[in-house]
């Protein structure tokens, strides 16, 4: 069986926090994979409250989590807007 890490490589690991620009595709939040050499785009799919704007028209803190949604790596968001600078 394929986990997650296996696909993903050494692109970004689980845990790790990358700040992304999200928009919205087929009703999810969405972001690019910062790694151009990743397979999989990030789904954020937690922490969507923090988001006073959806999409947000500034990066968002991500954190990879360990699953796969809608084909894409799941994310959570960390810190979002004045958050970021606290």
């Amino acid at each position: 069986m394929t986990s997650i890490r296996d696909l993903l490589g050494e692109s970004l690991a689980i845990g790790d926090r990358v700040y992304l620009t999200l928009e919205e595709r087929d009703g999810r939040l969405v972001a690019d994979h910062p790694n151009d050499a990743s397979p999989m785009d990030i789904a954020v799919v937690e922490g969507l409250e923090r988001l006073e704007e959806r999409p947000p028209t500034e990066p968002v803190a991500v954190e990879l989590l360990d699953r796969v949604v809608d084909g894409r790596i799941a994310g959570r968001v960390v810190a979002a807007g004045r958050e970021q600078n606290d």
